[in-house]
């Protein structure tokens, strides 16, 4: 990734809202899933654009800013993720995955804003 890419979905909740801020929406994800798990399934490429369907898994073992009391069950979902590319590296990231799945799996409360 850019040093300065552009998240314009956050990673996780909490994450800042500035280029580069996606590093530290990783880092919290890794914190709070451990262990996780990220499965490329299939990647489509055309121009400066790429997309990514995945599939991530994962155990709540570590503090998460929605739920800070790691709830030690596990999940599994997919996501889509949009990348534009510059200069051979990923410059903006766009993504939407089954977060209603993931709060289910994990006994999460669903938010009632974001």
């Amino acid at each position: 990734m850019a040093a300065d890419v552009i998240d314009h979905n956050k990673i996780i909740v909490g994450e800042p809202d500035e280029p580069g801020a996606a590093f530290e929406g990783i880092r919290m994800q890794l914190d709070a899933f451990d262990p996780f798990h990220l499965q490329v399934e299939e990647v489509v490429r055309e121009g400066d654009k790429a997309v990514a369907r995945l599939t991530m898994s994962g155990t709540h073992s570590g503090t998460h800013p929605r739920m800070p009391v790691p709830t030690h069950k596990s999940f599994r979902n997919e996501a889509i993720f949009l990348f534009t590319l510059r200069e051979g590296k990923i410059a903006e990231v766009r993504a939407v995955s089954d977060r209603l799945g993931l709060f289910l799996q994990l006994g999460w409360d669903w938010p009632e804003s974001d």
